[in-house]
């Protein structure tokens, strides 16, 4: 596992601030000419100045004196210093002079840098490995899964779809006592109604038409070692009821047999569905829930996690091609945008952008590679669909009306909304919707 933090700046007064549980204000460098990165720059008395050969900034496209960030309170103030190339705040240009309050992701150059009220939990890098991408707001997540593999058997993974949960499964298996036992990984969605139960738990030769020999089963495959059940809440009761029993009792009972077999089992369960609501409609056995639902992880979304993008991207278009690099506006262009799919959608989309960048034979991945309805928010619901719809980021509203040259109508298309609730959120955030283009209304 390699750490990569960069030379943070944390000084013995930050210290003594982590100490007495006081926040660090600083920006955080996730990507620079050198590419991805974790570094560390603390937020000066009075505000920061950057500029090319300061805070450790060499970008030959950053002014000597390009950009002033300062916290006042609660709120960023973002200010460009007559700059050659521009300052990009959450990817909209300042005007030099002008004063900006949303913090989020800055760009001067082809330098990125997050605006983060505290950078302590920044000062451990982001973990690579071979298997996986940990920056801070993952790695605590990750935390609470090995003190859960160090005291009990069962685990309830949550979270949004491609977030990670196997290699959380996986996380759970490897800092347990059963490491060196099978992993064996079932989505039970995929599971045909009606051998769920022969699956999972194994059937004797001549139990059904068909059965020439006995099936071990997954229970059986995964003894001595982990079973990462995927999906849990798309089995049907019934076999919810055998799975606690097997759980409860450490036997399993395969389909067709008169005596049950012993297993030594650990169980991580996962589910995209919100369990607590599925058990009050009846749709999840409540007793099961009690067995498996504590310990709970969830495992934050992508888009509270953008320090991990640029190392993902990174890696995603070097296994297209090893020539091939992430250059900077398009780190930009995927961190502003939500990634509703999480991870699994961010790497299809970046090996996407990586083999169109090949097709014209260039060695750099830019903006224009990436798919212009990729990470983006789902259409509007359908008529009648009276669930609300999520508040997105003011980074989300600004980059709507960018592609939408400032019609308030395209934007809310984008984004999936109503345009006047649109226009509601545009009142809520300050948002003039005519500094991105011509047309701002309609």
């Amino acid at each position: 596992m390699v750490a990569e933090s960069g030379e943070s700046t944390i000084d013995d007064e930050h210290l003594a601030a982590r100490a007495a549980d006081r926040p660090v204000p600083g920006l955080v460098v996730i990507f620079d000419r050198g590419g991805p990165g974790a570094r560390v720059i603390k937020l000066e008395r009075g505000g920061l100045e950057l500029g090319r050969g300061s805070a450790g900034i060499d970008d030959e496209r950053a002014s000597r004196r390009h950009t002033e960030v300062a916290l006042d309170g609660d709120r960023w103030r973002v200010r460009d210093l007559g700059s050659r190339n521009g300052t990009f705040l959450d990817g909209t240009r300042l005007e030099p002079e002008r004063t900006r309050g949303a913090g989020g992701l800055l760009r001067i150059g082809r330098t990125l840098f997050l605006l983060a009220a505290d950078v302590r939990p920044f000062a451990g890098g982001v973990a690579v490995t071979a298997g996986a991408i940990v920056g801070p707001t993952l790695r605590r997540a990750w935390s609470e899964i090995e003190r859960a593999a160090a005291g009990g058997d069962t685990l309830l993974v949550t979270g949004e779809t491609g977030t990670g949960k196997e290699l959380a499964a996986r996380a759970f298996h490897d800092a347990g006592p059963g490491a060196r036992g099978p992993f064996v990984a079932v989505n039970c969605a995929a599971i045909p109604e009606g051998v769920a139960e022969r699956l999972l738990f194994g059937a004797k030769k001549g139990a059904y038409s068909g059965a020439s020999a006995d099936a071990e089963g997954y229970f059986r495959a995964a003894d001595r070692g982990t079973l990462f059940l995927d999906e849990l809440g798309e089995l049907d009761l019934a076999v919810q009821g055998k799975l606690l029993r097997a759980l409860e009792t450490r036997e399993i009972v395969p389909l067709g047999a008169t005596h049950g077999a012993r297993v030594e089992v650990r169980v991580v369960a996962a589910t995209t569905r919100d369990v607590r609501k599925a058990v009050a409609d009846g749709a999840f056995r409540r007793d099961l829930y009690f067995r498996i639902g504590r310990p709970e992880v969830e495992l934050p979304p992508l888009r509270a996690r953008v320090e991990e993008i640029p190392w993902l991207l990174a890696r995603a278009v070097t296994d297209v091609d090893k020539a091939l690099v992430a250059e900077a506006l398009f780190i930009e262009a995927c961190a502003l945008r939500t990634w509703p799919g999480n991870v699994r959608e961010l790497l299809a989309a970046a090996r996407r952008a990586a083999h169109a960048a090949r097709a014209d034979r260039r060695t750099a991945v830019e903006d224009r590679d990436l798919e212009s309805d990729a990470g983006r928010a789902f259409e509007a619901t359908a008529a009648g669909d009276d669930q609300p719809r999520p508040e997105p980021t003011r980074a989300e509203i600004e980059t709507a009306l960018q592609g939408a040259r400032g019609n308030v109508t395209g934007a809310a298309k984008n984004l999936g909304l109503h345009r006047n609730q649109l226009r509601r959120w545009l009142t809520k955030h300050e948002v003039d919707p005519r500094q991105f283009g011509e047309a701002a209304e309609d």
